[in-house]
């Protein structure tokens, strides 16, 4: 009882000798992002049952060495050194695509850009008309929409095009006679930024068997980047959604057009606070 009185006077003690400064909130921020990235990165690339056994394995030490074990605790800490290699290699494709998505995204331009990746009202209505009419007709098409981590790699692998979006157009890629109809295109703001790029196929063994290549590559370029992809098959005429390594399947106009909607509204409103921020309110409104 003593040692836990003596441990917390010297926590209280070591607060009232700190002086709180504007570098201590610039920290406090830096370290609350660093913390909301980990935990998103955890669950999006589904961790948290390994991150589980390793809490068993951590409470089974507690327990060994309040029971004197010794044999066990000479066990774990000898194991100790070879965790953080052990841990490397068991999480080795989980902190490739982390690092992917890191380097790929856009820190800066986003803030100095002129919307850059908000599209029009006038292109939400030519994205769903030309998926639905796709869908209509059975007509396979992957459609990839950047956001803010560049999508670089997979368009170097197509045709370049920065071609202004329409309905006909997209309608046109995707036909089987078509030169550009193998593989998917990148949508970039109003632009149809290339075609017949291919994209990683997605690593989950927990999707559903009937799914395609189509399928499995739209989950992959969400799982390595923060892309929203619209698939339509070419067997059933069904829509889907990939999203941050999940797929929405059955996607009904309404559905659809509310999540580009949503896409369009929130790229929209961030970029407007930042260059307020940045250059005040004569800037934004020129």
């Amino acid at each position: 009882m003593q040692y836990l009185r003596e441990w917390y006077q010297g926590i209280i003690s070591s607060f009232e000798v700190m002086r709180f400064t504007p570098m201590n909130a610039i920290e406090i921020v830096l370290i609350a992002v660093v913390v909301y990235y980990i935990i998103e990165w955890i669950k999006n690339n589904k961790v948290l049952v390994i991150l589980k056994g390793m809490l068993v394995l951590l409470l089974f030490y507690m327990v060994a060495s309040i029971l004197e074990f010794d044999v066990i605790k000479w066990i774990f800490q000898n194991a100790l050194g070879l965790s953080i290699t052990a841990l490397i290699i068991l999480f080795q494709p989980e902190l490739r695509k982390g690092l992917e998505q890191l380097g790929k995204r856009n820190i800066v331009t986003p803030f100095l850009s002129q919307d850059e990746n908000v599209f029009t009202d006038h292109t939400v209505d030519e994205l769903v008309d030309a998926v639905f009419s796709l869908a209509k007709e059975r007509t396979g098409a992957l459609i990839v929409i950047e956001r803010s981590v560049k999508l670089d790699e997979a368009e170097s692998t197509g045709i370049s095009l920065d071609a202004k979006i329409s309905s006909e157009l997209i309608m046109n890629i995707f036909q089987n006679k078509f030169p550009l109809h193998d593989g998917a295109i990148i949508i970039r703001g109003n632009r149809v930024a290339a075609a017949t790029c291919y994209l990683p196929l997605s690593e989950n063994y927990s999707l559903s068997k009937d799914l395609g290549t189509r399928h499995r590559a739209a989950v992959g370029i969400s799982e390595v980047s923060d892309s929203v992809t619209i698939v339509v098959s070419e067997e059933t005429g069904g829509i889907s959604i990939a999203e941050n390594g999940e797929l929405t399947r059955r996607v009904g106009r309404e559905l659809l057009y509310d999540r580009l909607k949503e896409l369009q509204n929130s790229t929209d409103e961030q970029d407007k606070k930042v260059r307020k921020k940045l250059f005040g309110k004569d800037r934004e409104n020129a």
